[in-house]
Order: structure tokens, then sequence, then C-alpha cells
């Protein structure tokens, strides 16, 4: 029996090796070899196979008539996942449990009526645009969602009307339950306005971005001052679960210490994991020095009320508050040799105490983890939980689970 609030989540990266000497597969099938290397037992492990390596089967039967089948010849939930909105597989996803040092082997097939016969899943994970609340852009899977904020809800904010929120932060939605809420809220909210910040049972909305980067957001900090985007002005939704969740945002050219700034987002979240996926693609005219992620402190305007830890070794940083009457930790995951510095920053500035994360782009482009933990849900029970959780997702990131064919 799976229990729907796990501890485990970070995304398996993919060595594309083929095994030397092996035979070749039969063309309706392909065996699929998992070796973790870690001390470590994984929980809900996303496995991606290229398109690629699938090219027969998809021929045969077409990506949705898929299925992948572990030792025993049970049927998992999988799902062909197209990265870039051109209508080709790009790779096909499930998930595992994987015991520390252990090696697990599956076989991909096709069937006529494959899609008929895929395991359902109690749980997903989800994304849209919400026009009932103005434009927001909201996200979730069966521990955690988010959402962050449009171009016309900038735009009441410019003209001075009523309802607006002018900020490219990342909101938390601290949910307690497995299934989606994001419908069932917004629906409350249309027939009672603010329904999402009181807790009806399922948890509720009380985390606050204003200003500030939210749990997330991404700036250029120069000078001691933080440069940032304005609201989202696209979004393209690319995938929707069980799996996996994939969508685009994009911005508006922005100024940051005289240099004109280009970026979009890609952002993902998979099924079991408390943090989002996000693929920070920057760029400027001139060089770009201290891309920052920031998570907000909540510092003000009642003094200092949370911790602050990193670990910029182990490649994870995280804030742990009070709230209303429980805790929340947020956090930021990511390969360490693209860290330069962290700092606890405090300012009385309204909204810009922060946690900062400054890092190194390659090629334009930063990938890191960012999320939270709610001790409500029942998945954290205290701050060193949490610092666990972030500490072994940094691990699996250093250790991607091996794929071979």
């Amino acid at each position: 029996m799976r229990f729907p609030f796990r501890s485990g989540a970070a995304p398996a990266l993919l060595l594309s090796a083929t095994l030397l000497g092996a035979t070749a597969p039969a063309p309706n099938s392909k065996t699929v070899t998992v070796r973790n290397k870690l001390a470590l037992h994984r929980l809900s492990e996303t496995i991606s196979i290229p398109a690629a390596q699938l090219t027969v089967l998809v021929r045969k039967y077409g990506p949705t008539n898929l299925l992948v089948k572990d030792a025993r010849g049970k049927a998992l939930v999988s799902q062909a996942i197209d990265n870039n909105g051109d209508g080709a597989m790009d790779e096909l996803l499930f998930q595992i449990d994987i015991p520390a040092k252990a090696t697990q082997k599956f076989t991909v097939t096709g069937a006529a009526n494959g899609a008929a016969q895929q395991p359902k899943s109690p749980y997903t994970t989800f994304a849209r645009l919400v026009p009932e609340r103005i434009d927001d852009y909201t996200w979730e899977n069966d521990r955690v969602a988010f959402r962050t904020y449009g171009p016309e809800a900038e735009r009441l904010v410019v003209a001075k009307q009523p309802g607006g929120t002018l900020t490219s932060g990342m909101d938390c939605w601290l949910k307690r339950v497995p299934y989606p809420i994001i419908d069932k809220w917004y629906a409350g909210h249309v027939k009672e306005a603010g329904y999402y910040h009181k807790d009806h049972g399922e948890g509720y909305d009380p985390y606050h971005v204003g200003d500030s980067r939210g749990f997330a957001g991404i700036g250029i900090w120069e000078n001691d001052s933080l440069y940032v985007s304005r609201n989202f002005t696209g979004y393209k939704t690319l995938a929707n679960g069980p799996i996996r969740t994939l969508f685009e945002l994009s911005y508006a050219p922005w100024q940051a210490g005289g240099r004109t700034v280009t970026e979009k987002k890609m952002l993902s979240i998979d099924l079991g994991s408390n943090l989002t996926r996000f693929e920070e693609r920057i760029s400027a005219d001139k060089p770009l020095p201290n891309v920052t992620i920031g998570t907000t402190l909540h510092a003000e305007p009642k003094g200092v009320l949370g911790e602050v830890k990193g670990e910029p070794k182990q490649g994870w940083f995280r804030y742990w508050e009070p709230m209303d009457d429980a805790f929340v930790g947020t956090g930021v995951v990511l390969a360490p040799s693209q860290i330069q510095t962290w700092k606890d920053h405090r300012t009385k500035a309204k909204e810009q105490s922060h946690l900062l994360v400054v890092a190194t782009p390659k090629e334009n482009k930063l990938v890191y983890y960012a999320g939270f933990g709610w001790t409500k849900s029942n998945q954290f029970k205290t701050a060193a939980e949490w610092d666990q959780y972030l500490a072994n997702y940094a691990k699996r990131l250093a250790s991607p689970l091996e794929v071979t064919y």
C-alpha cells in the first residue's frame, strides 16, 4: 500500500549507458536496470527513459500504449511526456522505491490496448492558469501546492485598481491532504473571497509573499540591493501528471544595475516531492553577476521569528519559522559547484529580509529545487526532520540512480 505522505522524492538523473556485451533485447520489449549506489533507501524516485531508447516500441504501439512492468510482471503507473510542446514524446517516466545499494530490473513493452491496461494512480500532479482569480498560475502534487502571479494582477496594481498583486515571488499553499485541492479552493474563493486563506480541514494559504521573493524567487544581488523581475507575462503548460507536471513561465526584460535581463523559467514537480525543480534561463546584455535565489524570512514587523541554516558544501539551505499554530520550513537545494556564497540578510525594509543564495549559472542556466514542509501535514514534525529531508535530497542529486539498458 502506498502511504500518501512520504519523505523521499528527489528526481533521478539519467545515465544513458548501454551494457557492454549484453544480448540485444527482443524488438517488442526493452529491459531497464536501475542501480542505487547510496546507502540510503530512496522513495518515489522518478525514472526517465529517453524516447530514443524506445523508438521501435513507439513506432509500433504509440507512446500512450507503452507499459512498464516490474520483475514480477506487475504494470506500474507511467507517463509519456513531451518536454518542448512539439507533439513528440521525449521521455517515458515511472516511479520506484529502491532500497539502499539495491539493483532492480524493469521491462518496457507495448500493446494495442496498452492505454487501457495502464494502472491508475490514486494521486497526481497538476498545474493551470486560474482566470477566476485574476491570473494566478498554480501547481501541486500529493504533498504541496504553489502559485505565482500573472500580467493582469500586475496591471491592476499599476493602474491603482483593487485586487492586484505585483511580484514575481513564489507562494506556498499549505495542504495536508494527498488529493488535488487547487480547483476546490479556487471554487470556494469564487463564492467567498479569501476562502483559501482559512483552513477548512485540507490546509490553507497563510504564506505572505508581498514584495519578497517568496519561497524561491530569483534576482540579481549587487551593491547591497536585489534587482528582480515583475510578474510573468506568458505561460505554457507542457505536461500534467500523473507523475510529473511541467510548465514554462516567461518574463518581460527587466533592469538590474544598468543591465537588461532576459528571463524564462521551466518548472516541474514530481509526485511524492516537496520541492519544485526550477530551471532558470537567464542572460543579459552585459556580464551578469550574482544570480541569486531568495527565500523570504518573514522577519518584520515583529522581529526575528525563524531560524536560518545553510550547508553550502552539501548544497542545501533552509528557513524554519512559526506560522499561526504550526511551523513551516522552506528550503533550497542545488549543486554545490554552482554556489558562490550565501547570507542571512536582515533589513528593516519592508519584506526585504531574505535568505540569499548567490549562484553561478552554467551557459546561462541555473537549476535548483525549492519548496516547503508544514508540520500540520504530518510529513515533518521538527526542523531536524526537515533538515534531514533536504540533506537526503542533496545526496540523491549528487548520486543519481544509474539506469542502463
